[in-house]
């Protein structure tokens, strides 16, 4: 494919940087996605399933709605983002499924803030999921879409780190500025209404229909299956992917349910809730990311240097997870997560420049993207099925932890497999 810094070409790689502007619209829709999905998931889901479950159910009735949740995620983003990239509409190919996707998942939302059965739940975190995929979906394929390979690790930073302060600001609006099942509404509007600006705002070329492939569904079904044989650094970035995002998945699904029985939050520190603690966790880890996600970033697109940069993130994400196994206490918790989001932060800028750069067709980013997203939905899908019995039957929580620091070791080592990258 030929290099075009006009933005004539869709599929061309391109070499023109991108500015301030862009970069702020495409953060902004990103946190209004992760608003969405972590502020439900952090909160509001497991509240919800626990008083439509009871008390002692809660654990087994978490791992299934999440994990519906995920395999609903785990079709709908590839098969989004494939579907993004023989879109011909002359909005572009990528903000149709952006904005459609907000507004399903809003229309998602709202339907779940009115369910009382666990069924009822279930079936509308499915719908919500699908529509964040979507969005999803559009937004990262923006990124090799628009940004040359020697910006990619700093707009990466930027692109990531509204993952966690849309955990922070998800968190705070649901537990101070509105409660219950009213949080589901306001991050239905605040996902549509941040999705705006870049969808109205941002280039976006259409593909011309000439350009568009003709739909042969064998072609289109077997083009979601990348030989690992054939692509080894892109299947090598996908085991990478789907270790970190299960080991981040297993720590973090229990999060509020750990402060709650084992670190007892409320008699601590009387007249406070669990989610105050998770609050104040989840605003040392969103500093923890923002320092080092920007200085990775930077790190990485001037030395051009990705895989150590990745694997050191997988090591330090263990540390934390060690001492959480073995030193359960509140200030131990506290420096854990200030330590896990340090490692993070190199991770999500870094990590995701280097997938860009193992992308086995220009033609078919955002499907091959789709594709490493199922590592993070596979993994989403499969961490409560690995939690569950390791909290409930196998040693508890540090069980759990042990098992998480083990599954992030293993990520630094498969990321090191790749070759093309330096």
């Amino acid at each position: 494919m030929a290099t075009t810094s006009d933005g004539t070409d869709p599929r061309a790689e391109p070499v023109a940087r991108v500015g301030s502007k862009w970069i702020l619209f495409i953060a902004l829709a990103n946190l209004g996605l992760f608003m969405a999905y972590f502020g439900a998931l952090g909160v509001l889901l497991p509240n919800q399933v626990q008083a439509v479950a009871g008390s002692a159910h809660k654990i087994t009735a978490f791992a299934l709605v999440t994990g519906a949740g995920a395999l609903c995620a785990l079709i709908a983003n590839p098969l989004a983002g494939a579907l993004s990239d023989r879109t011909s509409s002359r909005f572009g190919r990528r903000h149709p499924w952006t904005l459609g996707g907000a507004l399903f998942n809003a229309a998602a939302m709202v339907l779940l803030a009115n369910q009382h059965s666990l069924f009822g739940v279930a079936v509308c975190w499915c719908l919500a999921q699908v529509g964040l995929n979507a969005m999803q979906a559009g937004l990262v394929a923006g990124v090799p879409d628009r940004v040359p390979v020697a910006q990619r690790g700093s707009v990466s930073a930027w692109f990531g780190i509204p993952q966690t302060v849309g955990v922070v600001i998800g968190v705070v609006l649901i537990t101070q500025v509105v409660t219950g099942n009213k949080g589901y509404l306001l991050l239905a509007v605040t996902t549509v209404v941040l999705a705006l600006p870049f969808v109205l705002s941002a280039p976006d070329t259409p593909l011309p229909k000439a350009d568009r492939p003709a739909l042969g569904w064998r072609e289109f079904i077997g083009g979601f299956w990348l030989s690992p044989a054939r692509h080894p650094d892109f299947g090598w970035a996908w085991l990478t992917r789907f270790l970190i995002v299960l080991g981040n998945g297993m720590a973090v699904l229990y999060l509020l349910y750990f402060l709650r029985d084992r670190i007892h939050y409320s008699r601590l520190f009387p007249g406070q809730q669990a989610e105050d603690g998770l609050v104040i966790l989840l605003f040392i880890y969103s500093v923890g990311v923002t320092i080092t996600a920007i200085l990775g970033g930077m790190i990485s697109d001037r030395s051009g240097r990705r895989r150590r940069l990745v694997a050191l993130a997988g090591l330090v994400m263990a540390i934390p997870a060690v001492m959480l196994a073995f030193w359960p206490t509140w200030p131990v918790t506290i420096a854990a997560a200030a330590i896990l989001g340090l490692g993070f932060g190199v991770y999500l800028a870094v990590d995701q420049a280097l997938v860009t750069q193992v992308l086995p067709s220009a033609a078919g980013r955002a499907k091959d993207l789709g594709i490493i997203s199922v590592a993070s939905s596979g993994a989403q899908a499969l961490a409560p099925a690995f939690a569950a019995p390791l909290v409930a039957h196998f040693g508890g929580y540090r069980s759990l932890y042990l098992a998480v620091a083990v599954v992030v070791v293993l990520s630094s080592v498969c990321v090191l497999r790749i070759r093309s990258v330096p």
